[in-house]
């Protein structure tokens, strides 16, 4: 939000440097992030001088330019090549010399140089109007009044004011800040409080409003919980045309860009105390009334930006009295009812909206307007008839117009003053703050709040109706903390840190060297919302989670799992030419299970394209089944955790195939290749492999790994190959273990080299395995003799217990 020093000041009593008052809007709350300079006329015509043209001949290298000779004043008389058909000799003319920044209207700043114009030096350059931001015309130079002094800073010649402008980070709750007055009331109650300054508010004076004698227009609100208040009048013989310059220039100075005297004025009301107001041509409004109702679904109408929306039910919409849609209330107005160049006769509205339609009604359309952020916030109700009169009397003074009607005020239930019983030592205890009574009570006070009579330790407060945000009474400490400073609350000189142990290495531990490994193997880490659209999961509603999100409806549910959140971010990157992917996340599914939301902690690994690029010695490898899952297993082998159980996935179709990885009876991996149809649906034609990881289950298991590190044998080891000869259906795994088991200590690796099958050799039904072997013992040198022993034991087992023979 924009506020401007200047109009901020106007209803200050008091004065604060621009420094200062950053300090202080910072203090209670309203963050200034950033300071900019604001000036009616950009560069403040900064090195522009009066000069005479002396001399005037043609350039002689050039038909349209003329070569000039001019006094500014100075020493010596410049010469300046000028391309204006209307310079002459004897007129005064506004100079920019050597050195002077000039800002035209249209097109960047710049900076005067000296230059060679077809062969002849030009030290200077003579003006027009638009070329320095004091008007439209390029027709030809500004000739000033022949009698304004030579060398005269042109600045001199005009009004020209310079403002600051503060950027204020307005939080969602601070509905009381809309407006340079809301603002202004804040100020002064800090400074009420902080300083000796007892300065008051100066209000725009409404004394001079008289309301007119018609009462035939009418007002009737169908729904008084969406509108709770609205207020009119009609004014009439108004004469469109451009606001005064000081109008436009409040405005321009926060911003906004001023259109008519009329629409400028309801947008300076809003800035100025926080009440949107919206000005309907009243020959537009059919059977001389309003009447105020929710939208039938799927009405089509036509906003201001000439977009035709279909409304929902849930919108509220500003009709005439023939049920004529003339504006999104609060939201937007519609087209062709507002106020044009042809316009006469206005009915002005402001009115008090529900906060919670008007957003909902802002976001679903994406008509983010001032008008709407104010309501959303929560606007005053009780200021809607001052803004009528304020806008009233400035439609009067500016566009010639004369209040016709009485004020029309629809207010079927008064919105009541929040009441909230305030107990001192509660202050005191959640603020740390050393307040007295009486302290609290002239903070409540400087605020403008009603308080009622002590009472065991406790008083009564009554909340002014712009903080529509104060509801418990913990809301209205935090406004008492606010205005007596957050600085001012005293702190101790020591500080008490806890100890707190836990197990490592913990879960951020090892969630980092999981990333660091991955990213090491080729992979990219994405982060993706937790949000997604409950269209990709059309027939499970009953497990979905949804949410009211109205920032962005379409994203409606919390994901129930991530693989529909990875195709989307691989389609994003495909369809910018980047095919050849690979991905890894750390997110969180949300599913639902009869009353409890099961929350669940995934790690998804994908891959798409090409993993390896080819070359004059190399293929193209693209991804495969193999590749996920080597990846995925050697993660769980990095992390130091095995497993035991491999099944094949089954009645799953977002898998075109896979496995599950599992040790004991939790799954540890799921990958595969995700369905075409699936990958398809997000515009992937390419073949996706994905691994999703049980991490929870993982951190636990690698938390209790522990690692055994031995010295280095000094001893040699002595490598055995065996070819074994064993039934078809004998796995190597069932094999190994065997082997492993009858080997004793001596055993140090094993590794399969070879697979054989030859029913004529070797028998039908049976395969050979080539195993190498290797031994080694830590204390000394193995001997055949010891070998042996060991190699006779391996074969006795296999044989006796798998059938399995040398061959």
């Amino acid at each position: 939000m924009n506020i401007s020093y200047n109009w901020l000041h106007q209803y200050i009593n008091s004065y604060q440097s621009v420094e200062e008052l950053s300090e202080i809007l910072t203090a209670i709350g309203l963050e200034v992030e950033g300071v900019s300079v604001f000036e009616t006329i950009p560069g403040s015509l900064k090195g522009l001088v009066v000069g005479e043209v002396l001399e005037c001949s043609s350039h002689p290298n050039a038909d349209k330019l003329s070569l000039t000779k001019v006094d500014i004043g100075a020493d010596e008389y410049l010469q300046i090549v000028c391309g204006a058909p209307n310079v002459a000799a004897g007129q005064k003319v506004v100079v920019a010399t050597v050195g002077t920044t000039i800002h035209p209207l249209d097109g960047e700043p710049f900076t005067i140089g000296k230059a060679k114009i077809r062969g002849v030096l030009s030290r200077g350059m003579i003006c027009a109007e638009d070329e320095i931001g004091l008007g439209q015309s390029h027709d030809g130079i500004m000739v000033l009044d022949p009698d304004t002094k030579v060398g005269t800073q042109v600045a001199d010649l005009f009004d020209i004011s310079i403002d600051h402008i503060y950027d204020i980070g307005l939080t969602p709750n601070r509905s009381d800040a809309t407006s340079h007055i809301g603002v202004a009331r804040d100020v002064l109650a800090y400074l009420r409080i902080n300083t000796a300054d007892k300065a008051k508010i100066n209000f725009p004076d409404l004394s001079g409003f008289q309301p007119g004698h018609s009462n035939n227009f009418k007002v009737e609100i169908k729904d008084i919980s969406a509108c709770p208040r609205y207020s009119g009048l009609v004014i009439k013989g108004v004469k469109v045309a451009p606001s005064p310059e000081w109008l436009q220039n409040r405005l321009r100075s926060i911003g906004q860009r001023p259109i008519n005297n009329v629409v400028d004025i309801t947008n300076f009301v809003l800035q100025e105390m926080g009440q949107p107001l919206h000005a309907f041509d009243l020959d537009k409004i059919k059977g001389n009334g309003i009447i105020v109702q929710k939208a039938k679904n799927n009405t089509v109408f036509k906003t201001l930006d000439e977009v035709e929306r279909k409304l929902d039910g849930e919108d509220l919409l500003i009709c005439d009295a023939e049920l004529n849609p003339l504006c999104l209330a609060g939201v937007f107005g519609g087209f062709g009812s507002g106020v044009t160049e042809t316009t006469t006769d206005v009915f002005l509205e402001s009115a008090h909206f529900e906060a919670v339609s008007i957003r909902k009604t802002s976001t679903r359309y994406l008509l983010r307007t001032d008008a709407a952020k104010i309501f959303e916030k929560g606007s005053d109700p009780s200021v809607t008839i001052d803004a009528l009169k304020r806008a009233a009397l400035l439609i009067a003074e500016y566009a010639g117009g004369y209040i016709d009607s009485q004020i029309l005020d629809v207010y079927p239930k008064p919105i009541d003053k929040a009441e909230i019983k305030l107990n001192f030592d509660k202050v005191r205890s959640l603020t740390g703050a050393p307040l007295s009574n009486d302290q609290i009570i002239n903070i409540l006070l400087a605020m403008d709040m009603e308080v009622g009579e002590h009472r065991n330790g406790s008083v009564n407060v009554k909340v002014t109706t712009n903080k529509s945000d104060i509801k418990r009474e913990a809301d209205l400490i935090e406004e008492i903390l606010r205005i007596y400073g957050f600085d001012n609350v005293p702190y101790s000189d020591s500080i008490h840190i806890p100890l707190i142990s836990s197990k490592w290495p913990d879960k951020h531990t090892l969630t980092n060297k999981a990333a660091d490994y991955l990213a090491a193997s080729g992979y990219s880490q994405m982060m993706n919302l937790s949000l997604a659209r409950s269209d990709w999961y059309q027939g499970k509603e009953e497990e979905l989670v949804f949410i009211e999100n109205t920032s962005n409806e379409s994203l409606n549910i919390m994901r129930p799992d991530m693989i529909e959140a990875v195709l989307e971010t691989l389609s994003h990157n495909i369809n910018r030419r980047q095919k050849d992917l690979a991905f890894f996340e750390f997110g969180r599914t949300y599913n639902k299970k009869e009353d409890s939301i099961l929350e669940n902690e995934t790690l998804i690994l994908a891959l798409t394209g090409k993993i390896k690029s080819g070359n004059w010695l190399e293929t193209n490898k693209t991804a495969d089944f193999f590749d996920i899952k080597k990846s995925a297993l050697s993660l769980l082998e990095f992390m130091g955790v095995d497993y035991n159980l491999v099944e094949e996935i089954v009645n799953d179709h977002k898998w075109a195939y896979g496995i599950d990885i599992s040790r004991g009876k939790s799954v540890l991996i799921k990958t595969g290749m995700v369905a075409t149809d699936l990958s398809r649906q997000f515009d992937v034609e390419s073949d996706v492999f994905v691994a999703e990881l049980n991490w929870p289950e993982i951190v636990k298991l690698s938390a209790e790994a522990k690692t055994i590190s031995d010295v280095v044998n000094k001893y040699p080891s002595v490598e055995r190959d065996l070819a074994l000869v064993m039934p078809d259906h004998l796995t190597y795994s069932e094999i190994s273990n065997l082997i492993a088991r009858s080997s004793g200590k001596l055993l140090d690796a094993m590794q399969l080299f070879d697979v054989y099958r030859d029913d004529e050799k070797i028998g039908k039904g049976k395969k050979s395995y080539a195993i190498r072997l290797v031994f080694s013992d830590p204390t000394k040198t193995l001997t055949d003799k010891n070998i042996d022993k060991v190699i006779k034991k391996i074969l006795g087992t296999l044989k006796h217990q798998m059938s399995v023979e040398l061959r």
